[in-house]
Order: structure tokens, then C-alpha cells, then sequence
């Protein structure tokens, strides 16, 4: 993988818990590894083609002297964010080194590495009682306002009737194509804070709600973990999923059953 790479970058900021440390600068000094692809830049020698480490170091030296944290774990994210909303990076890895902690013993140095890569997922998004449509456009909007969120793609709303035996209402339904760069159970957090604020309590299952969004897709990753299961074990027995996914990535490959969505 093409990896464009940063050793070094010296910055003198405030960054660090105490009171001095806000006011007096210090060294700061920060690694990257970039990752695009540069194949077009090194056959055509153009410069246009690829990622511009001058740009990207004056991107980490406005992050870093433009704020002040207390933490260089909240600056190492920081940079990670400008880094990646602001260069056509497919991932990244980056450190954060404080040679000049104001620790009372001696070492050569401290840091903090933070390593991010972007996917390609796919959400589905349903809502059954008040406004649905209003519902479904806040969500697409809240998604796209989320850091590290990018919506790529938006399906038709369809209506579905309700699914499991629970709900009463008709849900309107459809489907996103997102690229981000949160891991999967970040992404779902952030899930749920939309959820929360689009009025959604979580009384009955199956129930009839104001929004509910589900991670169908994440990249070509299987997870199973307590809270989330992706691919989404139900998807290809649900219409309200399928349907709108046909429509916006009928070529998409589900890793676990290795058949295009077009093929269900």
C-alpha cells in the first residue's frame, strides 16, 4: 500500500493539564503515515495526483498552535480529523510525541500513536410514527454533520409495512451509503445519539418508533460483538433493507455470503 510519510514535524504549542503549560509553548513533535494511492501522481510525475505533504504538514501546524488541549490524546485526534476530512486518505496512522512532559524523572520521550482507516458502509434507516419523512431527512443530515461521517449516497423512501409482529404503523424506509472513518462500535455510538435526538426510547422491540438506523454493511468486516452484528443478520430476509439497497449498490459483495445484493 502507497503510504506518504511524515518524521519529525517539530511544533512549539500549549498543550497539557497545567496552568504553565497553557501559558509557556513546548515542543511537540508528530509522525504520520499516510496512505492514498499515488500511482497516477508517480506515472504522469504530478504532483496534483497525490497528497501534498507541505499541505499536510501546514495542516497539522494550524491544528496543533490553533487549540489547546489538556490531553495530547484529544490533539492526536484532532489532527487525525483535519487530516483525514481535509486529504483523500483511504487510512492513517499518527503519533504524537511530548519530549518535554513536565514529568519528574528521567526519559527520552512520550506520545500517543492513533491509527484510523476509512470504509465504505451501508445503513439502513426506518421510521414509523410522527413526521417519517422528516425523520428520515433529519437523519441523512445529522449523519452528514457527524465527524468522521460522510454521506455518499441516499436511496428512494419507500413504504413498508411494519416487521415482527410488534409494530402497528407503517414505516417509511431507506438506505445510505456512508464512508467513514469511526470504528464500527464509534459509528454505532453516534448511531444512537441521532436516534436519541430524533425522540427514539427503546421500550419494545420491534415497536413502532421515531427513527431506527442499523449498520447492514462495514466494509467487508464481520462482527459480532454483544451489541453489534454486522453483516446485519437479518438483511436478506427483509424487503425494507434490500430494496433500497438495490438501488443505491446492487454490485456490493456481502462478505458472508459472497453474493452481490442484486443477487437476493
Amino acid at each position: 500500500m502507497n503510504a506518504v510519510k511524515i518524521r519529525g514535524l517539530e511544533i512549539n504549542a500549549r498543550h497539557g493539564v497545567y496552568g504553565f503549560e497553557k501559558s509557556s509553548p513546548q515542543l511537540f513533535v508528530i509522525d504520520a503515515d499516510l496512505y492514498t494511492d499515488f500511482y497516477s501522481a508517480a506515472k504522469n510525475d504530478d504532483l496534483s495526483a497525490t497528497v501534498n505533504y507541505s499541505e499536510v504538514c501546514n495542516a497539522l501546524i494550524k491544528t496543533v498552535t490553533e487549540n489547546t488541549f489538556n490531553l495530547i490524546e484529544t490533539l492526536a485526534y484532532a489532527c487525525v480529523n483535519a487530516l483525514m476530512d481535509g486529504f483523500p486518505l483511504t487510512s492513517l496512522s499518527l503519533t504524537v510525541y511530548k519530549p518535554e512532559a513536565p514529568m519528574k524523572i528521567k526519559f527520552s520521550n512520550v506520545g500517543v500513536t492513533v491509527a484510523v482507516e476509512r470504509e465504505r458502509a451501508f445503513l439502513s434507516i426506518g421510521s414509523s410514527v410522527g413526521d417519517k419523512k422528516g425523520y428520515l431527512d433529519k437523519a441523512v443530515k445529522l449523519l452528514g454533520e457527524t465527524q468522521g461521517i460522510t454521506v455518499k449516497k441516499v436511496s428512494s423512501y419507500i413504504e413498508t409495512e411494519p416487521y415482527g409482529g410488534v409494530a402497528e404503523n407503517k414505516f417509511l424506509n431507506c438506505a445510505a451509503e456512508i464512508s467513514t472513518y469511526l470504528p464500527p462500535l464509534k459509528l454505532l455510538e453516534e448511531i444512537h445519539r441521532i436516534e436519541a435526538e430524533c425522540g427514539r426510547e427503546r421500550l419494545v422491540r420491534w415497536g413502532d418508533r421515531t427513527l431506527d438506523i442499523d449498520i447492514i454493511f462495514y466494509g467487508q468486516k464481520i462482527i459480532r460483538e454483544d451489541t453489534l452484528s454486522v453483516p446485519h443478520p437479518e438483511y436478506a430476509e427483509r424487503d425494507f433493507v434490500l430494496v433500497p439497497l438495490k438501488e443505491i449498490a446492487p454490485e456490493f459483495v456481502c462478505p458472508l455470503t459472497f453474493k452481490k445484493i442484486n443477487s437476493f
